[in-house]
């Protein structure tokens, strides 16, 4: 090849790779048939290497490779170890518990005072002082937000740490102590408190079966009969539920076994936030199939508004025949016969000793409800009929029961005085319509620790008399019941 060719040839290869270097550290520019054509591959290997081995390549630029980049994990531990003057140990569950506990303040980090630009004029020396102080103080108050906001953070898991802990101990007490001596304990003062503290969500269907008792001897073979039979009712008004509904009007009380198609209406408004009991709900057909079987078991009662928010509570806790059984022989007990059976004459009994307790205990708000004639059944009905499951947040609701299933229907009444204290200060500023929308609808945010404070508070006792002689002094003279309360008057 002429030489004037192989002149660019040589100038290209000479930018491509210089000239290789000998050990005696002289150039050579020897070109010779691309005999570098070796080494400049062997060079980009060993720069792909390098790359690869450079910790230090951060996004927008490279930094200098630490010197404990390649460090041992045991080694960076051990120098941790050192550093810190104490031995390293397995941290315990409490210890995680804690260390998750403590925070620092990080907002602070996104205030930053930098200098004006380059292209500006500098700050007076006084204007840079201001605005370091104003800085300074930002800063301060950024911190004390900061570790308000942790602590309150590291309460709230404190917090929740201790009702874990005490849930715990709780389900011990109940499943080794209380549950298999439940004749001889049920009654003792530990298992009172136990009761009071609200019973665990895992035992809590089994206590609510013991304490409600089955004195109408339930068998799970009768609710599968009763079920049974309703299902046959269901398929009956399948076929002819216009004519089905049409006699339903004129059906009396003691003959409501044909009212299962109401129960449709109610399920939808049981516990609609849940969406659990609604149509295509997990728990739609089980609570249908209840309802439905008590209609048949007790025509006399039939189905009243109000008995799906019990029945759904004890779903939740208890299995469908178990749940059952505890549901009729709740409705069995005579507070609650009254009210499904609407018994007027026994309503007005039992909201004239409520009436008795309430101006024993809170004679200023008695007075403004006289006042305003404001008579208990207009918030009292809602409240028992559905054992406030209904009117309260569900697991305060349960709180209730817990309690219930163990000092009967007094608690009740006591829950309801324990409501109109809490909300004292707030009912006696309040006329008759705005008393009546406030106790009906009730706050969804109740604290349930707040509401039991103020239970605590309420006496069932009134001159040496207790709940139940009262409701018994008052059920002598129907008279008096009339005089005392003019609820549910005609």
């Amino acid at each position: 090849m002429p030489a004037f060719l192989l002149q660019p040839l040589i100038y290209a290869a000479k930018l491509l790779h210089p000239p290789l270097q000998h050990p005696g550290g002289h150039w050579s520019p020897d070109w010779r048939g691309f005999s570098g054509s070796r080494n400049l591959l062997a060079r980009k290997q060993n720069a792909r290497l390098d790359r690869q081995n450079d910790l230090g390549w951060k996004l927008f630029g490279k930094v200098p490779l630490r010197e404990n980049a390649q460090k041992d994990s045991k080694k960076i531990q051990k120098e941790y170890e050192d550093k810190a003057g104490r031995p390293s140990k397995p941290p315990s569950p409490k210890q995680n518990v804690r260390k998750n506990l403590d925070f620092e303040p990080l907002s602070t980090t996104a205030l930053i005072l930098e200098d004006r630009p380059a292209n500006l004029p500098a700050k007076p020396a006084e204007e840079a002082q201001k605005h370091r102080q104003q800085y300074e103080e930002m800063v301060v108050q950024a911190k004390k937000r900061e570790l308000k906001e942790a602590q309150r953070r590291r309460r709230q898991l404190e917090e929740r740490c201790r009702l874990e802990e005490s849930i715990g101990n709780a389900v011990l007490a109940w499943n080794n102590e209380v549950l298999p001596n439940w004749e001889t304990m049920w009654c003792s003062r530990k298992v009172r408190d136990l009761w009071w503290q609200g019973i665990p969500p895992s035992v809590r269907g089994k206590v609510w079966s013991l304490a409600i008792g089955n004195e109408l001897n339930i068998t799970h073979e009768l609710f599968d009969i009763c079920l049974a039979r309703a299902k046959e009712r269901w398929r009956s008004f399948s076929t002819g539920g216009s004519e089905a509904e049409n006699e339903d009007a004129g059906f009396s009380a003691a003959d409501r076994e044909a009212s299962l198609e109401l129960i449709k209406l109610d399920i939808s408004r049981t516990f609609p936030n849940l969406c659990i009991f609604q149509q295509g709900g997990p728990y739609h057909d089980t609570l249908h199939s209840i309802l439905g079987a008590y209609t048949c078991y007790r025509p006399d009662v039939g189905y009243v508004q109000g008995m799906s928010f019990i029945a759904a509570v004890l779903i939740l806790n208890l299995d469908t025949a178990d749940a059952f059984i505890a549901f009729s022989n709740l409705l069995n007990k005579p507070c609650q016969m009254a009210f499904f059976r609407v018994d007027h004459g026994l309503m007005l009994t039992y909201f004239a000793a409520f009436e008795v307790f309430f101006e024993e205990n809170l004679p200023k708000l008695f007075a403004h409800f006289k006042k305003n004639n404001l008579t208990p059944d207009i918030y009292l009905i809602d409240w028992i009929f559905t054992l406030y499951s209904k009117s309260l947040p569900l697991d305060l609701a349960c709180r209730i029961w817990d309690v219930f299933c163990r000092d009967g229907e007094e608690f009740l009444f006591r829950t309801a005085l324990g409501i109109l204290k809490l909300f004292e200060d707030i009912l006696t500023k309040m006329d008759f319509i705005h008393i009546a929308q406030f106790l009906t609808r009730l706050p969804e945010d109740l604290p349930a620790e707040e509401v039991f404070a103020s239970i605590a508070t309420i006496q069932m006792q009134s001159r040496n008399k207790k709940w139940a002689q009262v409701l018994t002094a008052l059920q002598k003279d129907s008279r008096d019941v009339e005089k005392g309360s003019p609820s549910l008057r005609h």
